[in-house]
Protein backbone atom coordinates (compact mmCIF):
# COMPACT_ATOMS: atom_id res chain seq x y z
CA UNK A 1 0.00 0.00 0.00
CA UNK A 2 1.65 3.20 -1.20
CA UNK A 3 1.24 6.32 0.91
CA UNK A 4 -0.07 9.39 -0.94
CA UNK A 5 2.50 12.14 -1.43
CA UNK A 6 1.76 14.52 1.43
CA UNK A 7 4.56 16.86 2.32
CA UNK A 8 5.46 16.58 6.02
CA UNK A 9 5.20 20.38 6.29
CA UNK A 10 1.44 19.97 5.92
CA UNK A 11 1.34 17.66 8.94
CA UNK A 12 1.45 18.85 12.54
CA UNK A 13 0.98 16.88 15.77
CA UNK A 14 -1.25 18.95 18.05
CA UNK A 15 -0.56 16.88 21.16
CA UNK A 16 1.98 14.33 22.39
CA UNK A 17 -0.38 11.40 22.95
CA UNK A 18 0.58 7.93 21.71
CA UNK A 19 -1.62 5.78 19.47
CA UNK A 20 -3.97 3.80 21.69
CA UNK A 21 -5.73 0.50 21.12
CA UNK A 22 -9.09 1.84 19.98
CA UNK A 23 -11.87 0.61 17.72
CA UNK A 24 -11.45 3.04 14.82
CA UNK A 25 -9.74 6.16 13.49
CA UNK A 26 -11.46 9.53 13.11
CA UNK A 27 -11.06 12.21 10.49
CA UNK A 28 -12.58 15.31 12.04
CA UNK A 29 -13.63 17.13 8.87
CA UNK A 30 -14.42 20.76 9.65
CA UNK A 31 -12.71 23.30 7.40
CA UNK A 32 -12.17 21.05 4.35
CA UNK A 33 -15.65 19.81 3.53
CA UNK A 34 -14.85 17.55 0.59
CA UNK A 35 -13.52 14.13 -0.31
CA UNK A 36 -11.92 15.39 -3.53
CA UNK A 37 -8.25 16.41 -3.29
CA UNK A 38 -8.22 16.39 0.49
CA UNK A 39 -4.79 15.78 2.03
CA UNK A 40 -6.27 15.28 5.50
CA UNK A 41 -8.64 12.54 4.32
CA UNK A 42 -5.92 10.81 2.30
CA UNK A 43 -3.56 10.89 5.27
CA UNK A 44 -6.22 9.39 7.55
CA UNK A 45 -7.11 6.69 5.06
CA UNK A 46 -3.50 5.64 4.87
CA UNK A 47 -3.17 5.47 8.66
CA UNK A 48 -6.47 3.58 9.00
CA UNK A 49 -5.43 0.90 6.56
CA UNK A 50 -1.96 0.63 8.07
CA UNK A 51 -3.57 0.01 11.47
CA UNK A 52 -6.23 -2.19 9.83
CA UNK A 53 -9.02 -0.30 11.56
CA UNK A 54 -12.21 1.29 10.21
CA UNK A 55 -12.38 5.02 9.60
CA UNK A 56 -15.10 7.39 10.73
CA UNK A 57 -15.46 10.91 9.34
CA UNK A 58 -16.94 13.35 11.85
CA UNK A 59 -18.41 16.82 11.32
CA UNK A 60 -19.65 19.11 14.09
CA UNK A 61 -22.69 21.14 13.07
CA UNK A 62 -23.04 23.90 15.64
CA UNK A 63 -26.15 26.07 15.61
CA UNK A 64 -24.35 29.10 16.97
CA UNK A 65 -21.38 29.69 14.70
CA UNK A 66 -20.77 33.46 14.95
CA UNK A 67 -22.79 35.45 12.40
CA UNK A 68 -23.85 32.41 10.37
CA UNK A 69 -27.46 32.26 9.14
CA UNK A 70 -29.83 30.18 7.01
CA UNK A 71 -28.04 31.19 3.79
CA UNK A 72 -24.70 29.88 5.03
CA UNK A 73 -26.06 26.70 6.60
CA UNK A 74 -28.02 25.80 3.46
CA UNK A 75 -24.99 26.15 1.19
CA UNK A 76 -22.83 24.17 3.63
CA UNK A 77 -25.37 21.36 4.03
CA UNK A 78 -25.70 21.05 0.25
CA UNK A 79 -22.00 20.32 0.23
CA UNK A 80 -22.16 17.92 3.17
CA UNK A 81 -24.88 15.91 1.45
CA UNK A 82 -22.44 15.36 -1.39
CA UNK A 83 -19.68 14.43 1.06
CA UNK A 84 -21.92 11.76 2.56
CA UNK A 85 -22.72 10.23 -0.82
CA UNK A 86 -19.04 10.15 -1.71
CA UNK A 87 -18.06 8.56 1.62
CA UNK A 88 -20.85 5.99 1.30
CA UNK A 89 -19.30 4.84 -1.97
CA UNK A 90 -15.98 4.48 -0.14
CA UNK A 91 -17.67 2.44 2.61
CA UNK A 92 -16.84 5.11 5.20
CA UNK A 93 -19.30 6.30 7.82
CA UNK A 94 -20.03 10.03 8.19
CA UNK A 95 -21.20 11.17 11.62
CA UNK A 96 -22.71 14.66 11.84
CA UNK A 97 -23.47 15.83 15.37
CA UNK A 98 -25.57 18.85 16.23
CA UNK A 99 -23.24 20.35 18.81
CA UNK A 100 -20.20 22.54 19.02
CA UNK A 101 -17.50 20.79 16.93
CA UNK A 102 -14.89 20.51 19.65
CA UNK A 103 -17.31 18.84 22.09
CA UNK A 104 -18.43 16.30 19.52
CA UNK A 105 -14.82 15.62 18.54
CA UNK A 106 -13.89 14.77 22.13
CA UNK A 107 -16.94 12.51 22.43
CA UNK A 108 -16.29 10.59 19.23
CA UNK A 109 -12.58 10.24 20.01
CA UNK A 110 -13.29 8.35 23.23
CA UNK A 111 -12.73 4.96 21.58
CA UNK A 112 -10.47 6.15 18.75
CA UNK A 113 -6.92 5.00 18.18
CA UNK A 114 -6.01 8.23 16.43
CA UNK A 115 -7.70 11.41 15.22
CA UNK A 116 -6.79 13.58 12.23
CA UNK A 117 -8.21 17.01 11.46
CA UNK A 118 -7.85 19.69 8.82
CA UNK A 119 -6.67 23.23 9.53
CA UNK A 120 -8.62 26.40 10.24
CA UNK A 121 -7.08 29.87 10.60
CA UNK A 122 -9.67 31.92 12.48
CA UNK A 123 -9.55 32.29 16.27
CA UNK A 124 -12.60 30.11 16.87
CA UNK A 125 -11.26 27.30 14.67
CA UNK A 126 -7.92 27.32 16.47
CA UNK A 127 -9.62 27.32 19.89
CA UNK A 128 -11.64 24.25 18.88
CA UNK A 129 -8.53 22.31 17.88
CA UNK A 130 -6.55 23.38 20.95
CA UNK A 131 -9.39 22.24 23.20
CA UNK A 132 -9.61 18.83 21.56
CA UNK A 133 -5.83 18.38 21.59
CA UNK A 134 -5.87 18.81 25.37
CA UNK A 135 -8.90 16.62 26.06
CA UNK A 136 -8.46 13.52 23.89
CA UNK A 137 -6.34 10.54 24.95
CA UNK A 138 -5.17 9.71 21.43
CA UNK A 139 -2.98 11.66 19.00
CA UNK A 140 -4.59 14.63 17.24
CA UNK A 141 -2.83 15.28 13.95
CA UNK A 142 -3.55 18.34 11.81
CA UNK A 143 -3.11 18.12 8.04
CA UNK A 144 -3.24 21.41 6.16
CA UNK A 145 -5.11 21.16 2.88
CA UNK A 146 -6.79 24.53 2.21
CA UNK A 147 -3.71 26.43 1.03
CA UNK A 148 -1.12 25.65 -1.62
CA UNK A 149 1.92 26.56 0.52
CA UNK A 150 1.50 25.70 4.24
CA UNK A 151 1.11 28.90 6.22
CA UNK A 152 4.17 28.56 8.46
CA UNK A 153 6.30 27.40 5.57
CA UNK A 154 5.44 30.59 3.73
CA UNK A 155 6.13 32.88 6.70
CA UNK A 156 6.46 32.80 10.48
CA UNK A 157 5.24 36.39 10.94
CA UNK A 158 2.49 38.73 9.78
CA UNK A 159 3.42 40.06 6.36
CA UNK A 160 3.05 43.73 5.52
CA UNK A 161 1.65 43.32 1.99
CA UNK A 162 1.47 41.06 -1.04
CA UNK A 163 4.92 42.28 -2.09
CA UNK A 164 6.55 40.90 1.04
CA UNK A 165 4.88 37.49 1.01
CA UNK A 166 4.99 36.97 -2.76
CA UNK A 167 8.69 36.19 -2.97
CA UNK A 168 8.47 33.86 0.04
CA UNK A 169 5.60 31.87 -1.45
CA UNK A 170 7.13 31.81 -4.92
CA UNK A 171 10.29 30.22 -3.50
CA UNK A 172 8.18 27.31 -2.24
CA UNK A 173 5.63 26.93 -5.03
CA UNK A 174 7.38 24.30 -7.10
CA UNK A 175 7.69 22.07 -4.06
CA UNK A 176 3.98 22.19 -3.24
CA UNK A 177 2.36 22.36 -6.68
CA UNK A 178 2.24 18.57 -6.77
CA UNK A 179 -0.88 16.55 -7.70
CA UNK A 180 -2.50 14.55 -4.91
CA UNK A 181 -3.33 11.08 -6.12
CA UNK A 182 -6.17 9.45 -4.30
CA UNK A 183 -5.42 5.78 -3.82
CA UNK A 184 -8.11 3.13 -3.77
CA UNK A 185 -7.58 1.90 -0.25
CA UNK A 186 -9.23 -1.31 0.92
CA UNK A 187 -11.08 0.64 3.62
CA UNK A 188 -12.31 -1.46 6.49
CA UNK A 189 -15.74 -0.87 7.92
CA UNK A 190 -16.55 -2.60 11.12
CA UNK A 191 -19.85 -2.96 12.93
CA UNK A 192 -19.62 0.30 14.83
CA UNK A 193 -22.48 0.91 17.21
CA UNK A 194 -21.42 4.35 18.35
CA UNK A 195 -24.71 5.24 19.96
CA UNK A 196 -24.46 8.78 18.59
CA UNK A 197 -27.38 10.80 17.26
CA UNK A 198 -26.00 11.53 13.80
CA UNK A 199 -28.09 13.95 11.75
CA UNK A 200 -29.80 12.48 8.64
CA UNK A 201 -28.22 14.51 5.85
CA UNK A 202 -30.65 13.15 3.25
CA UNK A 203 -33.35 15.37 4.78
CA UNK A 204 -31.88 18.87 4.71
CA UNK A 205 -35.19 20.59 5.47
CA UNK A 206 -35.53 18.54 8.64
CA UNK A 207 -32.00 19.43 9.74
CA UNK A 208 -32.51 23.14 9.06
CA UNK A 209 -35.75 23.09 11.05
CA UNK A 210 -33.95 21.41 13.93
CA UNK A 211 -31.17 23.98 14.05
CA UNK A 212 -31.67 27.06 16.21
CA UNK A 213 -30.19 29.47 13.66
CA UNK A 214 -30.73 32.98 12.35
CA UNK A 215 -33.31 32.70 9.54
CA UNK A 216 -33.45 36.35 8.50
CA UNK A 217 -31.29 35.83 5.39
CA UNK A 218 -32.71 33.43 2.82
CA UNK A 219 -30.71 30.86 0.90
CA UNK A 220 -29.77 31.69 -2.67
CA UNK A 221 -30.57 29.87 -5.91
CA UNK A 222 -27.76 31.29 -8.04
CA UNK A 223 -25.04 29.34 -6.21
CA UNK A 224 -25.54 25.82 -4.91
CA UNK A 225 -23.10 24.19 -2.53
CA UNK A 226 -20.88 21.17 -3.12
CA UNK A 227 -17.76 20.03 -4.94
CA UNK A 228 -19.66 19.07 -8.10
CA UNK A 229 -21.01 22.60 -8.42
CA UNK A 230 -17.57 24.02 -7.73
CA UNK A 231 -16.08 21.89 -10.52
CA UNK A 232 -18.80 23.04 -12.93
CA UNK A 233 -17.99 26.69 -12.20
CA UNK A 234 -14.27 25.95 -12.54
CA UNK A 235 -14.72 24.32 -15.95
CA UNK A 236 -16.81 27.26 -17.13
CA UNK A 237 -14.07 29.61 -15.98
CA UNK A 238 -11.26 27.66 -17.61
CA UNK A 239 -13.14 27.25 -20.88
CA UNK A 240 -14.63 30.71 -21.28
CA UNK A 241 -13.18 33.27 -18.87
CA UNK A 242 -9.56 32.62 -17.96
CA UNK A 243 -8.19 33.99 -21.25
CA UNK A 244 -9.64 37.44 -20.52
CA UNK A 245 -9.25 37.33 -16.74
CA UNK A 246 -6.18 39.56 -16.60
CA UNK A 247 -7.91 42.30 -18.60
CA UNK A 248 -11.49 42.05 -17.38
CA UNK A 249 -11.47 40.68 -13.83
CA UNK A 250 -11.87 44.18 -12.36
CA UNK A 251 -14.69 45.20 -14.72
CA UNK A 252 -18.06 44.87 -12.90
CA UNK A 253 -19.95 45.24 -16.18
CA UNK A 254 -18.35 41.99 -17.39
CA UNK A 255 -18.60 38.48 -15.94
CA UNK A 256 -15.06 37.15 -15.89
CA UNK A 257 -14.66 35.98 -12.30
CA UNK A 258 -14.14 32.34 -11.34
CA UNK A 259 -16.90 32.21 -8.66
CA UNK A 260 -14.64 29.97 -6.60
CA UNK A 261 -14.74 32.00 -3.37
CA UNK A 262 -17.91 30.46 -1.81
CA UNK A 263 -16.59 26.96 -2.49
CA UNK A 264 -13.13 27.77 -1.16
CA UNK A 265 -14.73 29.27 1.93
CA UNK A 266 -16.36 25.95 2.88
CA UNK A 267 -13.44 23.84 1.71
CA UNK A 268 -15.64 22.31 -0.99
CA UNK A 269 -12.86 22.59 -3.55
CA UNK A 270 -9.09 22.38 -3.16
CA UNK A 271 -7.04 25.49 -3.96
CA UNK A 272 -4.21 23.16 -5.00
CA UNK A 273 -6.47 21.43 -7.51
CA UNK A 274 -7.56 24.78 -8.95
CA UNK A 275 -3.95 25.98 -9.13
CA UNK A 276 -2.84 22.85 -10.95
CA UNK A 277 -5.69 23.06 -13.48
CA UNK A 278 -4.90 26.72 -14.21
CA UNK A 279 -1.14 26.09 -14.30
CA UNK A 280 -1.68 23.40 -16.94
CA UNK A 281 -2.99 26.02 -19.37
CA UNK A 282 -1.03 28.48 -21.49
CA UNK A 283 -3.75 31.07 -21.03
CA UNK A 284 -2.75 34.76 -20.89
CA UNK A 285 -4.85 35.03 -17.72
CA UNK A 286 -3.00 32.26 -15.91
CA UNK A 287 -0.50 34.33 -13.91
CA UNK A 288 -3.06 36.97 -12.91
CA UNK A 289 -5.40 34.31 -11.59
CA UNK A 290 -2.68 32.43 -9.69
CA UNK A 291 -1.68 35.73 -8.07
CA UNK A 292 -5.23 36.04 -6.70
CA UNK A 293 -5.65 32.38 -5.77
CA UNK A 294 -2.28 31.83 -4.11
CA UNK A 295 -0.52 35.08 -3.20
CA UNK A 296 -3.51 37.25 -2.27
CA UNK A 297 -5.54 34.46 -0.70
CA UNK A 298 -2.65 33.12 1.34
CA UNK A 299 -1.74 36.64 2.43
CA UNK A 300 -5.23 36.67 3.97
CA UNK A 301 -4.52 33.43 5.82
CA UNK A 302 -1.25 34.90 7.03
CA UNK A 303 -3.10 37.98 8.30
CA UNK A 304 -5.83 36.27 10.34
CA UNK A 305 -3.45 33.63 11.70
CA UNK A 306 -0.88 36.15 12.94
CA UNK A 307 -3.12 39.06 13.95
CA UNK A 308 -5.67 38.20 16.66
CA UNK A 309 -7.37 41.59 16.07
CA UNK A 310 -8.31 40.66 12.48
CA UNK A 311 -12.02 41.33 13.10
CA UNK A 312 -11.74 44.96 14.20
CA UNK A 313 -10.06 48.21 13.23
CA UNK A 314 -7.13 47.60 15.58
CA UNK A 315 -5.69 45.23 12.97
CA UNK A 316 -4.75 48.14 10.71
CA UNK A 317 -1.17 49.35 10.32
CA UNK A 318 -0.21 52.26 12.56
CA UNK A 319 -0.16 54.79 9.71
CA UNK A 320 -3.76 53.93 8.77
CA UNK A 321 -5.05 54.09 12.35
CA UNK A 322 -3.29 57.41 12.85
CA UNK A 323 -4.57 59.06 9.68
CA UNK A 324 -8.16 57.87 10.23
CA UNK A 325 -8.05 59.23 13.78
CA UNK A 326 -6.78 62.58 12.56
CA UNK A 327 -9.65 62.86 10.07
CA UNK A 328 -12.37 61.38 12.26
CA UNK A 329 -14.10 64.75 12.69
CA UNK A 330 -13.96 65.77 9.03
CA UNK A 331 -17.39 66.61 7.61
CA UNK A 332 -18.87 63.75 5.58
CA UNK A 333 -20.61 64.46 2.26
CA UNK A 334 -23.39 62.01 3.22
CA UNK A 335 -24.31 60.14 6.40
CA UNK A 336 -26.26 56.89 6.41
CA UNK A 337 -27.51 54.57 9.13
CA UNK A 338 -26.84 50.86 9.14
CA UNK A 339 -30.47 50.29 8.11
CA UNK A 340 -30.10 52.57 5.09
CA UNK A 341 -26.95 50.73 4.05
CA UNK A 342 -28.55 47.33 4.51
CA UNK A 343 -31.59 48.31 2.45
CA UNK A 344 -29.44 49.92 -0.29
CA UNK A 345 -30.98 53.36 0.26
CA UNK A 346 -28.03 55.61 -0.52
CA UNK A 347 -27.80 58.32 -3.19
CA UNK A 348 -25.31 56.22 -5.18
CA UNK A 349 -26.84 53.78 -7.72
CA UNK A 350 -23.56 51.89 -8.06
CA UNK A 351 -23.17 51.32 -4.34
CA UNK A 352 -26.82 50.33 -4.11
CA UNK A 353 -26.39 47.83 -6.94
CA UNK A 354 -23.40 46.26 -5.19
CA UNK A 355 -25.33 45.93 -1.93
CA UNK A 356 -28.31 44.41 -3.75
CA UNK A 357 -26.10 41.96 -5.61
CA UNK A 358 -24.74 40.74 -2.27
CA UNK A 359 -28.15 40.55 -0.60
CA UNK A 360 -29.87 38.70 -3.44
CA UNK A 361 -27.09 36.48 -4.80
CA UNK A 362 -24.76 35.94 -1.83
CA UNK A 363 -21.82 37.30 -3.76
CA UNK A 364 -20.56 40.72 -4.88
CA UNK A 365 -18.18 41.49 -7.73
CA UNK A 366 -14.66 41.81 -6.29
CA UNK A 367 -13.98 45.31 -7.59
CA UNK A 368 -17.32 46.56 -6.30
CA UNK A 369 -16.52 45.12 -2.87
CA UNK A 370 -13.58 47.51 -2.70
CA UNK A 371 -15.70 50.47 -3.78
CA UNK A 372 -18.51 49.38 -1.45
CA UNK A 373 -16.21 49.28 1.59
CA UNK A 374 -14.54 52.62 0.77
CA UNK A 375 -17.90 54.36 0.59
CA UNK A 376 -19.00 53.02 3.98
CA UNK A 377 -15.86 54.60 5.43
CA UNK A 378 -16.77 57.88 3.70
CA UNK A 379 -20.46 57.92 4.71
CA UNK A 380 -20.22 57.05 8.42
CA UNK A 381 -19.03 59.70 10.87
CA UNK A 382 -16.76 57.36 12.81
CA UNK A 383 -14.16 54.99 11.26
CA UNK A 384 -14.60 52.40 14.03
CA UNK A 385 -18.36 52.26 13.42
CA UNK A 386 -17.83 52.21 9.65
CA UNK A 387 -15.50 49.23 10.01
CA UNK A 388 -18.02 47.29 12.04
CA UNK A 389 -20.85 48.09 9.62
CA UNK A 390 -18.80 46.83 6.69
CA UNK A 391 -17.96 43.61 8.54
CA UNK A 392 -21.54 43.12 9.68
CA UNK A 393 -22.98 43.42 6.17
CA UNK A 394 -20.23 41.37 4.56
CA UNK A 395 -20.54 38.56 7.09
CA UNK A 396 -24.32 38.54 7.03
CA UNK A 397 -24.92 38.33 3.28
CA UNK A 398 -21.78 37.02 1.58
CA UNK A 399 -21.51 33.27 1.16
CA UNK A 400 -17.77 33.75 1.61
CA UNK A 401 -18.06 36.13 4.55
CA UNK A 402 -16.67 35.26 7.98
CA UNK A 403 -13.41 33.93 6.59
CA UNK A 404 -9.84 35.09 6.09
CA UNK A 405 -10.54 36.67 2.71
CA UNK A 406 -13.63 38.47 4.00
CA UNK A 407 -11.85 39.97 6.99
CA UNK A 408 -8.89 40.93 4.82
CA UNK A 409 -11.09 42.51 2.16
CA UNK A 410 -12.77 44.79 4.67
CA UNK A 411 -9.44 45.64 6.31
CA UNK A 412 -7.95 46.53 2.90
CA UNK A 413 -10.66 49.16 2.37
CA UNK A 414 -9.36 50.86 5.53
CA UNK A 415 -5.65 50.64 4.62
CA UNK A 416 -4.50 47.09 5.38
CA UNK A 417 -1.91 45.64 2.98
CA UNK A 418 -1.78 49.00 1.20
CA UNK A 419 0.46 52.06 1.29
CA UNK A 420 -0.21 55.68 2.25
CA UNK A 421 -1.65 57.85 -0.53
CA UNK A 422 -2.13 61.58 -1.01
CA UNK A 423 -3.92 63.04 2.00
CA UNK A 424 -7.54 64.14 1.67
CA UNK A 425 -10.56 64.75 3.86
CA UNK A 426 -12.21 61.81 5.66
CA UNK A 427 -9.81 59.20 4.20
CA UNK A 428 -6.61 60.89 5.27
CA UNK A 429 -3.87 58.87 3.56
CA UNK A 430 -6.06 55.79 2.98
CA UNK A 431 -6.67 55.01 -0.69
CA UNK A 432 -9.73 56.78 -2.12
CA UNK A 433 -12.26 55.56 -4.69
CA UNK A 434 -15.19 57.41 -6.28
CA UNK A 435 -17.97 56.96 -8.79
CA UNK A 436 -16.13 59.05 -11.37
CA UNK A 437 -13.49 56.34 -11.46
CA UNK A 438 -16.16 53.71 -12.07
CA UNK A 439 -17.61 55.73 -14.94
CA UNK A 440 -14.20 56.41 -16.44
CA UNK A 441 -12.99 52.81 -16.35
CA UNK A 442 -16.13 50.79 -17.01
CA UNK A 443 -19.59 50.84 -18.54
CA UNK A 444 -20.77 50.84 -14.98
CA UNK A 445 -24.45 51.39 -15.78
CA UNK A 446 -24.37 47.95 -17.42
CA UNK A 447 -23.46 46.53 -14.02
CA UNK A 448 -26.51 48.19 -12.46
CA UNK A 449 -28.70 46.81 -15.25
CA UNK A 450 -27.26 43.31 -14.83
CA UNK A 451 -27.93 43.30 -11.09
CA UNK A 452 -31.47 44.58 -11.63
CA UNK A 453 -32.00 41.84 -14.22
CA UNK A 454 -30.83 39.12 -11.83
CA UNK A 455 -33.12 40.43 -9.08
CA UNK A 456 -36.07 40.47 -11.48
CA UNK A 457 -35.42 36.84 -12.46
CA UNK A 458 -35.20 35.88 -8.78
CA UNK A 459 -38.52 37.58 -8.03
CA UNK A 460 -40.11 35.76 -10.97
CA UNK A 461 -38.79 32.45 -9.70
CA UNK A 462 -36.66 31.90 -12.79
CA UNK A 463 -33.43 31.61 -10.78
Amino acid sequence: MKQPKIDPERVKFLNQEKIVSGDYLVYWMQASQRTHYNHALEYTLHRANKLEQPLIVYFGLTSDYPEANLRHYTFMLEGLQEVKKSLDKMNIELVVLNQSPELGAVEIAENASLMVTDRGYLNIERIWREYVAQKVKCPLIQVETDVVVPIETASLKEEYAAATIRRKINKQLEKFLIPLKSSSYPSIKGSLNLGLDSLPLYNMKKILNKLNINRTVESVELYKGGTKQALIHLKEFLDHKLDRFADLRNDPSQEYLSNMSPYLHYGQISPLYIALKVSDTDSPGRDAFLEELIIRRELSMNFVYNNPQYDNILCLPDWAKKTLREHENDPRPYLYSIEEFEEARTHDPYWNAAQKEMVYTGKMHGYMRMYWGKKILEWVDNPVEAYQIALYLNNKYELDGRDANGYTGVAWCFGKHDRAWKEREVFGKVRYMNDKGLKRKFKIDNYVDRVDGIIELIHEGLI
